[in-house]
């Protein structure tokens, strides 16, 4: 009697392909029954077995299984940096944010890191982000962008060393190469938000398409896109991820510079996702119909919200006679300190 009464439940493990993990993961999350208290782990070749608490009834899953030894999971970085003999004071030091993409760690480095605390100590940290995310398996310290194309400066940290990966979310399937392409992790909400309000039927023009940022959710919500984008390896990704998407039909890439690229008939939507946009607005509002609706980015500082966004929009549709009305105005995200990537939401007649 004592011996059943002693006796645990069992631990409970969702298999899935690897490719759904990360938006398995989510959709477990949402329905209550993820365990972060243990960690991803491997099933097979191709599928991962993911801890769950109870079998889930929303979230479709190859099946579920019982695990004998579960692996518990570290309740965070400063714990496991602390198991590996790191002192308070260089925790203290540790990146504060990092990001999971695909099966990808993209993490921040303080300037100073490897002076304070030397080079080695970044593939400590790297091991130990690839403990905290089992369903990961490379580390990259994120640098700077550089050149015409926007080139991204990574270091792999950690883990296999792989930087090319598929990232899902909001069921948009993003393929990409971390040592080539840019992607901001901090635009997700911007993203999904463009495949809410896009309508199905319209026509867009997407200026600044990169791998298909905002193109892939709007062609997925029924717009008709032509997707522009000069840099080629970008551009490689943006036709690659239409297909991946099964929305080739409604996306019309083109590599070329968005100045050149003449819109006929006239777009129902122009999407300017660059924090230099507002150079371009006289081919946007070029290409846009009247009652068309434009979403200009730029990055600007703190006490320059709102007025120097709407001002130059508000001047440039006045150079063309048309007259604006701001539907919206948001913070996307933090760019540095003092400074917002924002966008402004304008109807122009």
């Amino acid at each position: 009697m004592a011996d059943q009464q002693d006796e645990q439940p069992p631990h409970l493990a969702a298999v899935v392909p690897k490719p759904d993990s990360e938006t398995t993961i989510a959709a477990l999350r949402a329905e209550g029954v993820y365990d972060d208290a243990r960690k991803v782990r491997e099933y097979d070749e191709q599928t991962l077995a993911l801890p769950v608490t109870d079998p889930p009834q929303e979230t479709a899953v190859l099946e579920v299984v019982e695990q004998r030894d579960p692996e518990r999971r570290a309740p965070g970085l400063d714990s496991l940096l602390l198991d590996r003999r790191w002192s308070e004071e260089a925790v203290e030091r540790a990146p504060s944010s990092w990001a999971v993409v695909g099966d990808i760690v993209l993490v921040n480095f303080d300037a100073d890191f490897d002076d304070a605390l030397g080079d080695d100590k970044r593939e400590e940290v790297g091991e130990a982000l690839l403990d905290l995310h089992g369903e990961t398996d490379t580390v990259l310290a994120r640098g700077g962008v550089s050149g015409t194309f926007r080139e991204p400066d990574v270091e792999v940290v950690a883990g296999q060393g792989d930087t090319e990966t598929v990232h899902t979310e909001h069921g948009t399937r993003y393929a990409l190469d971390f040592a080539s392409v840019m992607f901001s992790p901090g635009n997700k909400a911007e993203r999904a938000r463009m495949g809410d309000v896009v309508e199905s039927g319209e026509r867009v023009f997407d200026m600044f398409a990169g791998i298909g940022y905002f193109t892939l959710p709007m062609a997925r919500a029924g717009a008709n896109v032509v997707a522009v984008e000069k840099n080629p390896a970008s551009f490689k990704y943006l036709v690659e991820n239409a297909m991946l998407n099964d929305v080739q039909g409604r996306v019309e890439p083109f590599r070329a510079d968005c100045r050149e690229v003449e819109i006929d008939p006239k777009a129902d939507r122009v999407v300017m996702g660059y924090y230099e946009s507002h150079e371009y607005l006289d081919s946007a509002l070029g290409a846009l119909k009247s009652g068309g609706v434009v979403h200009m980015h730029e990055t600007t500082p703190e006490d320059l919200l709102w007025d120097r966004p709407v001002s130059r929009l508000r001047d440039a549709a006045a150079s063309h006679d048309r007259p604006v009305e701001i539907l919206d105005r948001r913070k996307v995200k933090s760019h540095s300190e003092g400074v917002w990537h924002v966008v402004v939401d304008a109807r122009v007649e």
